[in-house]
C-alpha cells in the first residue's frame, strides 16, 4: 500500500498498521494515514490476494481519527500506530494506538465487535508501583500490544497483559535535566515492559483493560542494531517454545527536537516469551530478521525503516507480517519456521 497522491488524509504517507481477521475471515489492515504537518488518521482497507499472497487493497476510509482532547496538541494531532489483537474471551477487537496529546504520545484503547464500529476505552493508566517509586503516567509511552489471551501476572492472579514503551527522556518538553529512571533502572534507554489488567476486571467491565499495574521490565537494547531504543511490533503469537514477538531495534543517531528523525535506521528481530511468565525472555535475535534494504524501504518520509505491527499466522505455519517502510508506505514480509 502506497500514499494516493489524490488524497490529502495520506500526503505523508500511509504506514505502520495493524491487522486483523473479521468473522468470515477477510483480512483487513488498519494504516496509520499521514496527512501533511503529521496529522494521522487510523484507515482501513481489505487486503487483496494473488495466489495466495497479499498483493494489494481496497480502501475503505477512516476508522477514527484524533477527535478527543488527549488525541490533539497545539502542533498537531494524532491516532497513530494501531495493533490489533482479537480476545476470544470477550468476543472483541481490541486496538491500541498512540494518542498524539498535549505532552506526546500516550498509549489508548478501543474495542470493536466487528472491525466496523469502534468505541474508545481511554487513555491506558499505569497504578504507582512503589518498588518502582515512579509514576508511568508521567511519561510518554507507545508501542503497546495486547496478549491474546490471560496470563499470569506477578500476584499470581490472572490477568490480561500488554507490552509498552515507556520513555524516560524530557527533553523535548524543554525539561533539560538527568531522565528520572525509576529504582533498579540504570540505563535511560526505551525498552519494552509489560503490565497487567485484572481478568476478572475486565471480564465484568472491558473498560477495566485501561488500569494497569504489576509493571514489570522485559528487555533493553542489547546488540548493535538496537543500540538507541527497542519497542515491540506485532501482537504476541502463541507458539510452542513461548510467545513470538516480532520487535523493532533503532540504531544510528537521534536528532534533538525532530519528530521525523533523519539519522536512525530501523531493523526488525525477533522475542520469545515464556509462555508461564511474559516478563521473561527465552530467546532473541542477535542480527535483524529484517533491516531496510529496498529503495521503499531506504527512501522516504523517515529513511531506512522496517516497522512490523501486524501479524498474520498462515495455515503452514509460517505467516504474513505487514510493516512500516520508511514512514511512507506499508510492505509485507514472509516469516516461516526453521
Amino acid at each position: 500500500m502506497e500514499a494516493d497522491p489524490d488524497l490529502e488524509a495520506e500526503a505523508w504517507g500511509v504506514l505502520n498498521p495493524g491487522s486483523a481477521r473479521d468473522r468470515d475471515d477477510e483480512l483487513y489492515l488498519f494504516p496509520r494515514l499521514v496527512a501533511e504537518g503529521n496529522y494521522s488518521r487510523i484507515g482501513k482497507a481489505r487486503v487483496l490476494f494473488h495466489n495466495g499472497d497479499p498483493a494489494a487493497v481496497e480502501r475503505l476510509g477512516v476508522a477514527f481519527g484524533p477527535e478527543e482532547s488527549w488525541e490533539r496538541n497545539a502542533r498537531t494531532a494524532g491516532t497513530e500506530d494501531p495493533r490489533i489483537t482479537f480476545l476470544h474471551e470477550l468476543g472483541l477487537y481490541l486496538l491500541t494506538y498512540s494518542a498524539y496529546g498535549p505532552l506526546g504520545p500516550r498509549i489508548a484503547l478501543a474495542a470493536s465487535p466487528d472491525l466496523e464500529r469502534w468505541e474508545r476505552l481511554g487513555p491506558a493508566s499505569f497504578a504507582y508501583e512503589p518498588s518502582l517509586r515512579a509514576d508511568l503516567n508521567l511519561y510518554p509511552n507507545k508501542d503497546a500490544v495486547l496478549f491474546p489471551e490471560r496470563v499470569t501476572a506477578p500476584n499470581g492472579a490472572p490477568a490480561f497483559a500488554m507490552l509498552h514503551r515507556p520513555m524516560w527522556d524530557l527533553s523535548w518538553l524543554g525539561v533539560r535535566a538527568e531522565p528520572s529512571l525509576p529504582t533498579g533502572l540504570d540505563d535511560d534507554r526505551p525498552g519494552i515492559w509489560v503490565s497487567f489488567a485484572s481478568a476478572e476486571a475486565v471480564v465484568r467491565d472491558v473498560r477495566a483493560l485501561t488500569r494497569f499495574d504489576q509493571h514489570r521490565l522485559v528487555a533493553l537494547p542489547e546488540h548493535e542494531w538496537e543500540a538507541l531504543k527497542i519497542g515491540a511490533g506485532t501482537p504476541p503469537l502463541r507458539t510452542q517454545g513461548g510467545w513470538l514477538v516480532l520487535h523493532h531495534g533503532v540504531s544510528g543517531r537521534l536528532v534533538p527536537g525532530e519528530d521525523l528523525q533523519p539519522a536512525v535506521n530501523y531493523s526488525a528481530g525477533a522475542l520469545l516469551l515464556a509462555l508461564d511468565d511474559v516478563s521473561r525472555v527465552v530467546a532473541r535475535s542477535t542480527t535483524p530478521l529484517l533491516a531496510p534494504e529496498t529503495r521503499q524501504e531506504r527512501e522516504g518520509i523517515v529513511p531506512n525503516v522496517v516497522f512490523p505491527t501486524a501479524i498474520d499466522p498462515r495455515p503452514d505455519g509460517s505467516a504474513d507480517v505487514y510493516y512500516g517502510m520508511a514512514d511512507s508506505r506499508i510492505g509485507a514480509a514472509r516469516l516461516r519456521p526453521i
